[in-house]
């Protein structure tokens, strides 16, 4: 069988790891793809490349083929995700300087983002100056993340926190220069930061909301319409690669890959710590639970119901006005028909729905599959809030009484 030959961006971050894996370990080869990786540098290369086609697919953030299909970007293109990079990653660091004020304030060791959330307020109010945090792109679940986190926590985005754009290899060096006072990035950077820059992890993404979206294989709404067996067979690539980094005894193997120079040039030991959810934070060490889900509780399946968040965001922080056929096309742009056509020569379970409910479900739970019930993990956020898709309308309006 010849292969065909695709070409994927990616960012050096860790959940980059199921595309490189699906490369390096033969699981796009299986299913006829001649997979070449390229290295960028930032996600405004990722979304300008991807956009103009110079890549067929690319490692993207998951809010990105929302923002593009919805013309939030400087050339907006239609996009699609068919299949979820994992789940989680995401961690909130901060300086040496402002975790001493947080701890004074009442910051635990525990990461806990209810308290250290409210030690950070305490901190703000009584700042003499306004505190600068970093996000890696505009458009990205590390903006919405942090911004959710902030404003539960009492503090107002923009007018009492500025928030910048940096790329994410760049971040310990502006934490390490004072440039900014912390910021929200997927490993190995916050553990780069507390290394070399000492940075304090004050929490993580799957503490404020479990189980959720980060990254995705995201590609051009046309491409994909004209390739659509290339891209089931992206799809079970990813599937497979996702199955075999969530085995802890490949943990090891796959460490050892991420930390090649052409990838993350980290030490392996910092790679397999973010793949055991182990996080040496500056002030201890902690065992996060499903800080990163390569497979498991259907972690690749594309939830419409998330991009309905996402698009949630996007009104609240002003990026969108709210309407029926902007939600509708962020919804679109997630793609659960194509995983399960993609899968269905595997006889993989899949969810039967396009949606569901987070915020309600704080141990494991299941949903119907095709083939059988699957177990899927806690999904709550850490305020309280739910998410009901079906209730979007009064989900945003509730959001902006209370910022």
């Amino acid at each position: 069988m010849s292969l065909v030959a695709l070409t994927a961006g990616f960012l050096p971050l860790f959940d980059s790891v199921l595309l490189v894996v699906a490369k390096e370990m033969g699981f796009a080869e299986s299913e006829g793809l001649a997979l070449t990786l390229s290295r960028e540098t930032s996600w405004a290369n990722i979304r300008d490349r991807a956009a103009l086609g110079h890549f067929d697919v690319a490692l993207m953030l998951a809010p990105m083929p929302i923002a593009a299909s919805l013309g939030l970007t400087p050339l907006a293109t239609r996009m699609i995700t068919p299949v979820m990079a994992g789940l989680g990653n995401n961690a909130i660091t901060v300086s040496g300087e402002l975790w001493h004020q947080m701890v004074s304030a009442g910051a635990p060791a525990d990461m806990s983002p209810s308290a250290t959330g409210r030690s950070l307020a305490a901190v703000v109010r009584g700042s003499p100056r306004r505190l600068r945090f970093a996000v890696v792109h505009q458009t990205s679940s590390h903006n919405y993340e942090l911004r959710y986190w902030l404003a539960a926590s009492g503090i107002v985005p923009d007018r009492e926190i500025e928030i910048v754009v940096l790329p994410p290899p760049l971040l310990p060096e502006a934490l390490n220069s004072g440039g900014i006072d912390g910021y929200c990035v997927g490993e190995p950077w916050n553990s780069v930061g507390v290394e070399t820059a000492g940075g304090h992890i004050a929490t993580a993404k799957a503490l404020i909301w479990q189980n959720s979206p980060d990254k995705v294989i995201g590609m051009r709404a046309d491409w994909a319409d004209r390739n659509p067996e290339v891209v089931h067979r992206l799809v079970r690539s990813i599937y497979r690669a996702g199955w075999w980094v969530g085995d802890p005894q490949n943990h090891g193997a796959a460490a050892q890959i991420m930390s090649r120079p052409g990838y993350l040039d980290q030490p392996a030991e910092v790679v397999e710590r973010a793949l055991a959810g182990r996080l040496v934070t500056g002030h201890g060490a902690m065992t996060v639970p499903d800080f990163f889900v390569p497979h498991a509780s259907a972690a690749n399946f594309p939830w419409q119901s998330h991009a309905l968040w996402y698009y949630s965001q996007m009104v609240r922080w002003g990026e969108l006005t709210a309407s029926r056929a902007q939600a509708e096309i962020a919804r679109s742009c997630f793609r659960p028909d194509i995983y399960r056509a993609a899968l269905e020569s595997l006889g993989v379970d899949a969810p039967a729905a396009d949606m569901k409910r987070d915020g309600v479900h704080a141990g494991p739970y299941l949903v119907p599959g095709r083939i059988g019930p699957i177990d899927m993990g806690p999904n709550t956020f850490f305020d309280g809030g739910v998410f009901d898709p079906d209730q979007i309308d009064a989900y945003i309006a509730h959001q902006a009484s209370t910022d």
